[in-house]
């Protein structure tokens, strides 16, 4: 499931994943809050905690996120993922120089650490 980090900077968007992650996490959760943040901001700030291992993201879950990531192509500002997978980290780092915005990954005990980055 994906739930909405709160207690954010007001130009910051984050979730959280957990558990089993599905399509209609991201048609629910994500799409809505992330078209709400672009009447306000067309610069996205986005958040992204991964406290479930990749397994548990469907098949329908990987598709409407690689659509939500080209979607917004062009207005990611900051993008944080952060997941004690080393993988993961390593992965947002690298994939980060091939797309516009920066991109960086953080184990979870440093989310605190990365709302700031991601906000400023």
């Amino acid at each position: 499931m994906i739930e909405e980090l709160t207690h954010l900077p007001p130009n910051v968007v984050g979730f959280k994943a957990s558990g089993e992650v599905k399509k209609e996490d991201y048609d629910k959760v994500i799409f809505p809050r992330i078209h709400d943040q672009m009447k306000h901001d067309k610069n996205l700030n986005y958040i992204f905690v991964v406290e479930t291992p990749l397994k548990n993201f469907t098949g329908g879950a990987w598709i409407q996120d690689v659509w939500l990531g080209l979607k917004e192509l062009l207005h990611w500002r900051k993008v944080a993922i952060v997941s004690d997978s080393e993988g993961v980290r390593n992965f947002t780092n690298t994939a980060g120089h091939f797309v516009p915005g920066e991109y960086k990954g953080f184990p979870i005990a440093d989310l605190e650490t990365a709302v700031e980055w991601v906000a400023n």
